[in-house]
């Protein structure tokens, strides 16, 4: 690995992860991540192909083909071709389109729409084998989340959307070790990515704008590989700097981050390997809630009509994320707020694309539901850290004086209980079901059989409409 000069003294957790996207090898990633991380990358393909029909994708890809004549590189799932920037926009705003894609969620991160769409734009730009494609995705995978570990859930709390602020560091590490930048020029990446670092909460609330986070992050990245492969400096003490730097601005306060979450276990311990697949359309915040209600209805099947009130005990970050009053003001809202959710599965029997129409998110019965449900904070999960911020207490109070419970600490489809196989290329196929099938099946394939292509291009061609 390519030493920084006196990273000890200066920026000692921005150097090691420099050094590690630098000197990370085929060889030494374990063979469980690497086919962990072809199945993530078969599912965020997916979300995007779907995402790509969607009125919102619609309108941003327009405008930047208003914008963009410039012919480089694929938008997934469509017919156009953009420069590398707004290929890698566009690209990342499909995948994160419809609350499909995977979550990191200790680290409070949707990688792989950062990820990938800067990866697979270099690709196009450059050509790459699909050894040198999964390399560079394992170095994105595993600084992103890292970097969500040292800001904790209180970033979120706070108001910024880790997938936004936190995502442009998976992304810039992708790109850099896709240019195989050098460790010293991969610390001015990860300072140019971090200085354009944004995203605000208040997106959740109904806006079409959330989607397009994931998309800057990545396009952002993109930038701050290329520039810093050209001798474009930045701040070479991103995550150390006490005044400006993204640690401490982007903290509510001194206390509440941990660099040493940055650097530990760096390239022995893979957090690919902790990152969950969705199981439902919706914020992974709230899937918990869901599989204890699914649970509880198992175990003691009721009608709708039976419901007194539902209430989630939960941590403040649930709490804050996903437990405001719903108002029926566009698909963003529907899929974040958890009382929503939980009226969608009492009424529809699942969450999942056919649930979330147009006319059902201001559906009167679903709504009249959801004001039923009361979200509340649990200060002893609170306390148990973001590891847990997901956990959930959830309580049903039926009419007729019967009282139903439930807890549960991580969804269906989490690191803890990741999907088999057959599981995520079902979720795929179902996603895809408009693409012709021999086409579908040829991604499918080539995606799962990745470290054995030569031209990573293959897989941008297939994505094209």
């Amino acid at each position: 690995m390519t030493a920084v000069p006196n990273a000890k003294e200066h920026n000692p957790y921005t150097a090691r992860m420099a050094e590690f996207v630098a000197g990370l090898t085929f060889e030494a990633i374990p063979p469980e991540v690497i086919a962990r991380i072809k199945l993530l990358i078969l599912d965020a393909l997916g979300c995007a192909l779907f995402g790509a029909r969607l009125e919102w994708s619609r309108i941003l890809c327009e405008t930047l083909a208003g914008l963009d004549s410039t012919p480089a590189c694929r938008v997934w799932g469509t017919g156009l071709r953009l420069s590398a920037p707004h290929a890698a926009l566009a690209n990342g705003a499909l995948v994160q389109s419809f609350e499909l894609d995977d979550v990191h969620r200790q680290g409070v991160l949707h990688v792989g729409a950062v990820t990938l769409p800067p990866l697979l734009a270099i690709a196009e730009l450059r050509g790459m084998t699909g050894r040198a494609f999964l390399r560079a995705a394992v170095a994105g995978f595993e600084i992103g989340p890292r970097v969500g570990m040292c800001m904790g859930p209180q970033h979120l709390v706070q108001g910024w959307h880790s997938g936004a602020t936190v995502g442009v560091f998976s992304a810039a590490a992708a790109a850099s070790a896709a240019l195989q930048l050098p460790a010293e020029k991969i610390v001015h990446a990860l300072g140019i990515a971090g200085t354009q670092a944004s995203g605000l909460m208040a997106a959740q609330f109904g806006s079409m704008v959330k989607r397009m986070h994931a998309g800057r992050a990545a396009q952002s990245g993109l930038y701050a590989a290329l520039l810093a492969e050209r001798g474009f400096t930045g701040i070479t003490d991103i995550f150390e700097n006490p005044y400006g730097g993204f640690c401490t601005t982007f903290s509510a306060s001194p206390n509440r981050f941990d660099r040493e979450e940055l650097i530990a276990g760096l390239g022995e311990s893979f957090e690919t390997m902790r990152i969950s697949a969705k199981l439902y359309s919706c914020v992974s915040t709230n899937h918990t809630s869901l599989d204890a209600l699914r649970k509880i209805r198992e175990r003691h099947p009721f009608d709708v009509a039976d419901v007194e009130q539902i209430v989630v005990h939960c941590s403040r970050a649930t709490l804050e994320h996903a437990g405001w009053t719903y108002r029926p003001e566009g698909m963003t809202a529907a899929q974040l707020n958890l009382p929503f959710c939980i009226a969608t599965l009492l009424l529809e029997g699942d969450v999942f694309v056919e649930q979330f129409s147009p006319n059902a998110i201001r559906n009167p019965e679903r709504i009249a539901l959801a004001q039923k449900v009361k979200v509340t904070e649990d200060r002893e999960i609170t306390a148990r850290g973001g590891k847990y911020r997901h956990m959930v207490r959830l309580t049903v109070y039926l009419r007729n004086g019967v009282t139903l419970g439930e807890s549960v600490e991580a969804p269906k489809g989490s690191e803890e209980n990741f999907p088999p196989d057959e599981i995520i290329i079902e979720k795929f196929t179902k996603l895809c079901a408009n693409l012709p099938p021999q086409r579908l099946c040829k991604i499918r394939d080539m995606v799962l059989s990745l470290e054995g292509i030569a031209d990573a291009r293959e897989i941008a061609s297939l994505l094209t409409a």
